[in-house]
């Protein structure tokens, strides 16, 4: 577990977030416990942290539907601009329970319901207007895999072991690690290590892409905040808007993306009152006020 995040001025100490609460705005949280994870809300940051420490932090089914219940209500809160997903203990998620998946695998109609809930999940994360942020801070398997290639952006403990080892065990990836996997890092690293099972250091995934910072495991809550800082401190219209835009390049076809493009930075620049500020702040030679 990364540890109670300290985040910049713009946001307060985090607290526990109510589940089927209405609308709120940044300053807003309730106490509300899970079973198998953490949420902790506070001004516009949030950390999501998978709490099974003794079995690694499985991604069974209960668990899933949490993690997406979490996602939903994390959707209304206005002014969230970033959240952090990580693991307590030494593990992120060492993916999925294999022994609930014995009783899965007899029932057709449950193990489509478990992968539906995994899609659900995963298309809630990627198309939130906040920054996801994977923090691995130990093994990242299978399922755990398919958390972080669903997140923004992905910082990795030193002692991180990486990978899909879903073939070890005879399994196929369900989550999205056949679509995204090849994406992040290429078709034929993709496939080596499907086809492998092997495990990358945190280092060597960092150099294919499929992690954007390592730091030794007592630096990694220090790494978090500094990146935290320089997320906050630009326009939340702005990184709304950028997410929404690489995402749809990494959908669409190129003519499809740049015509899209054009199209939203259009109303941006013409309608949203950040881009303003950003021009009169660069004139007037001081920083930014952006709106929350």
């Amino acid at each position: 577990m990364v540890g109670s995040l300290h985040v910049d001025a713009n946001c307060t100490t985090p607290r526990f977030i109510p589940v089927g609460h209405p609308i709120m705005t940044a300053n807003q949280s309730v106490a509300r416990h899970f079973k198998n994870i953490l949420l902790e809300q506070g001004g516009c940051h949030a950390t999501i942290t998978l709490n099974r420490p003794d079995k690694r932090n499985p991604l069974d089914w209960d668990t899933v539907k949490e993690l997406r219940e979490a996602v939903t209500t994390l959707h209304s809160v206005r002014g969230l601009m970033t959240v952090v997903i990580t693991g307590s203990g030494d593990a992120f998620s060492a993916g999925g329970d294999l022994e609930k998946y014995i009783s899965l695998f007899q029932s057709p109609i449950d193990f489509k319901g478990f992968m539906e809930d995994f899609y659900q999940l995963f298309r809630a994360i990627e198309t939130s207007a906040a920054v996801y942020i994977a923090v691995v801070n130990g093994v990242g398997v299978a399922g755990g895999l398919e958390v972080l290639l669903a997140c923004d952006i992905v910082i990795a403990a030193e002692d991180a072991r990486i990978g899909d080892g879903h073939l070890n065990f005879g399994q196929l990836p369900g989550a999205g690690s056949s679509i995204r996997l090849w994406r992040s890092i290429g078709a034929h690293r993709a496939k080596y290590l499907m086809f492998t099972g092997d495990l990358l250091s945190a280092r060597e995934a960092e150099r294919l892409g499929l992690v954007n910072e390592v730091h030794p495991k007592g630096a990694l809550q220090d790494a978090v905040q500094r990146l935290l800082a320089k997320i906050h401190a630009k326009s939340p219209a702005g990184i709304r808007g950028a997410k929404h835009l690489l995402n749809t390049a990494i959908r669409d076809d190129l003519e499809s993306g740049l015509r899209k493009e054009i199209d939203y930075v259009l109303a941006y620049a013409t309608t949203q009152p950040d881009a303003q500020e950003g021009l009169a702040a660069f004139r007037e030679k001081r920083k930014p006020r952006f709106q929350e």
